[in-house]
């Protein structure tokens, strides 16, 4: 044999040697996911995490989207009611951007809470007869009535809260969750999500998958979204005439097949896909059982409601989350939409609270009597609040405001029966302790054993953060 055809001979054998070699390292590393089954899709999260001992092993966010009205539900200002009808001074507006829904208006006339407001438990805590079940829990929970943020609309707003971030595609507040700390159960996932209609207005803001998708995260850590009717989770049954043992074995051959790809291409969306598909097997026995009510007593819907009952509820939601919860997924996030109320305020609005007033209180008791809440955090709120003026006649409707709005937290390390920030008399803008959607979102993390500038992720030749490069605080004022 000539020199030359030495040489190709011994480059393809050596060729063929590490090729054959990484095939077998990949079906090893396929076989090592496949034998692991208490550990899903991310189990482990990042080695280095959680950086301390949290509070909260779980977080239920209860997102209210559309922005619910601070004023008329949580934020007291005792001198609105001599305000109502006069005109928002040009001071207190301060130049603020404004949508283009009033931007036109001559007059910006104040309107007070359409309801009344009343001092609630041993804590004083402000709450509106439009919600007496969160009344009833005021002592168990921290309403932040200082929250601010720089979007003005649905689209930015509930993209910045959700993800850090007004530009859509970086990764969702769950989604950085399920990827540091992975799942607690290797039956689910980290990341659940659920969607519910408000009666407020309908049809409210669009949903985007965005708002729970993992970004430029490996896309395992992306929310797995629970929907109402007879197929929860799509794709999850197997054809008819399929059996179990028959969908192990094919899992088995494409978990060697797709190990082999990662060998030799080291794409890592490859082990992705691997760990997704023993997750989705996993949850083809885990999640109907989830979804099945029927081992609930009857106390259980006297305490959340009859509409508990009927998937696709907000009721309904809240029950799951709750059930979710003792099977220890990590992060729960309940999106309820409706609360735009630009027009017919009272109608809309107390439509609105009593579809969630019930449950969102019910799920804080359910998960205190079952010793869940304090290992839980509960957050409840949207992605900005409403204008203390009225757009259109007085008391018509309210516009978008995010200079100022209110949530409440409950569990998981927060303290109870708190009130956190303070608005002016116009409950127009903070004065005491403003919070960031920013600092919300380090608060969230810490309580979980994060600590949010340390926690990074590297895209574009940046460590990429949750909380962006702007400074952002623990909020050490909620915490118990």
């Amino acid at each position: 044999m000539r020199t030359n055809d030495q040489s190709i001979a011994r480059a393809l054998s050596r060729r063929t040697f590490l090729g054959q070699s990484g095939i077998g390292l990949g079906a090893l590393a396929a076989t090592s996911l496949l034998e692991g089954e208490a550990a899903p899709a991310g189990a482990l999260g990042r080695g280095d995490l959680p950086h301390f001992k949290g509070t909260a092993k779980r977080v239920i966010y209860l997102f209210q989207s559309g922005g619910p009205s601070h004023i008329d539900l949580l934020d007291h200002s005792a001198e609105l009611e001599k305000l109502h009808g006069t005109g928002l001074p040009d001071e207190t507006r301060g130049g603020q951007r404004l949508t283009g829904m009033t931007s036109g208006q001559s007059k910006f006339l104040v309107c007070k809470p359409v309801s009344p407001m009343r001092q609630r438990g041993d804590s004083g805590t402000w709450v509106s007869d439009l919600l007496p079940h969160t009344a009833a829990i005021a002592d168990k929970i921290t309403v932040v009535n200082s929250m601010h943020t720089e979007a003005i609309n649905h689209d930015p707003g509930i993209t910045l809260i959700n993800t850090g971030s007004q530009i859509p595609g970086r990764p969702s507040l769950g989604a950085w969750a399920s990827y540091g700390l992975g799942s607690a159960n290797a039956n689910m996932p980290a990341y659940v999500v659920l969607i519910s209609q408000g009666s407020g207005k309908d049809p409210g803001q669009p949903i985007f998958s965005r708002l729970w998708g993992s970004g430029f995260l490996p896309s395992n850590h992306q929310g797995v979204l629970i929907r109402s009717g007879k197929n929860p989770l799509l794709y999850l049954k197997d054809p008819a005439g399929l059996d179990r043992a028959t969908r192990r074995e094919m899992l088995d051959d494409l978990a060697a097949l797709n190990g082999g790809s990662h060998a030799r291409f080291g794409d890592p969306e490859i082990e992705t896909r691997i760990a997704q598909y023993e997750m989705a097997f996993r949850m083809q026995v885990a999640a109907p059982e989830i979804v099945d009510l029927s081992d609930e007593p009857e106390s259980t819907f006297r305490l959340y409601g009859e509409a508990a009952r009927k998937p696709g509820t907000y009721a309904y939601n809240c029950l799951l989350a709750r059930r979710l919860a003792e099977r220890d997924v990590r992060f729960i996030q309940l999106f309820h939409r409706g609360w735009d109320q630009h027009l017919s305020l009272v109608p809309h609005l107390t439509a609105q609270c009593r579809d969630t007033d019930q449950a969102s209180a019910a799920l804080v008791s359910d998960l205190e009597q079952r010793g869940l809440l304090e290992e839980t955090l509960v957050i409840w709120g949207g992605e900005f609040g409403r204008t203390t003026y009225s757009q259109g006649g007085l008391g018509a409707g309210r516009d978008h405001h995010g200079r100022c709005f209110s949530i409440w937290m409950a569990g998981g390390g927060v303290r109870r029966g708190h009130v956190h920030g303070a608005t002016d008399d116009f409950c127009y803008n903070v004065i005491k302790d403003p919070v960031h959607i920013n600092d919300l979102n380090a608060t969230i993390l810490h309580c979980m054993g994060v600590d949010h500038e340390r926690f990074t992720f590297k895209f574009q030749g940046l460590n990429a953060r949750l909380t962006g490069v702007e400074e952002a605080h623990v909020v050490d004022g909620v915490l118990a």
